[in-house]
């Protein structure tokens, strides 16, 4: 059993990690992003709490999200471990994710501040198929367009340069401090972030095996 954590400021690629290495080890990919969704569409009682908060605008509250995913790692296909991506985002939360379930290993993404800010600037979306694609390392076949399915790519409104300063600062200040607390535990893994995808996963692997 492998129970995997994956912290590092937005743009840093956890997401993209996340989800291949959970193919190659079996193992759910769990983001809150997609749990609360998942509960949403689902309509479960958990779910239709979250919905309310989402439609008011509002954060889903810690015990909320805690709750869904405990319900998602007490289905069959986690008996075998998890990588959580997106939660813990701060220390409160990493005391709270330990009623829950223990961890084995933190992972924490590291990357230079301009590559991050240029990164995240650069970050088109597909608003059909969700496809993500970087002007600078990753750009789509034709300019403007997803490969998939020729929709228009657009700029989130978190990935502009004013909100990207917010981000990071954000990050910086509350989620951060996972660092310390993890590392006190002796569960903290660095990996540098930089390179192709396939390089920063063998890197990864080899501090999870």
């Amino acid at each position: 059993m492998v129970r995997v954590v994956f912290v590092g400021p937005p743009g840093v690629g956890k997401g993209t990690q996340a989800a291949e290495l959970a193919r190659e080890l079996r193992i759910p990919h769990l983001s809150t992003g997609d749990l609360l969704r998942a509960a949403v569409a689902a309509q479960s009682p958990l779910g239709r709490q979250a919905e309310g908060h989402m439609r008011a605008g509002g954060l889903v509250p810690d015990d909320l999200v805690l709750q869904i995913l405990q319900e998602r790692l007490g289905r069959p296909d986690a008996a075998g471990g998890f990588i959580l991506d997106g939660f813990p985002r701060n220390p409160a939360q990493a005391v709270a994710l330990d009623r829950i379930t223990p961890v084995d290993v933190v992972v924490a993404f590291d990357l230079p501040s301009d590559v991050l800010e240029s990164r995240l600037v650069n970050r088109r979306v597909c608003p059909t198929c969700q496809s993500v694609y970087n002007l600078l390392t990753q750009p789509p076949r034709v300019a403007g367009r997803c490969d998939r399915d020729g929709t228009e790519l657009v700029q989130r409104p978190d990935d502009r340069p004013e909100a990207v300063a917010t981000r990071l600062r954000v990050y910086a200040e509350q989620t951060a401090p996972l660092r310390e607390l993890y590392r006190a535990r002796g569960l903290l893994r660095a990996v540098d972030a930089r390179g192709t995808p396939d390089e920063v996963r063998a890197r990864v692997r080899r501090l999870i095996d």
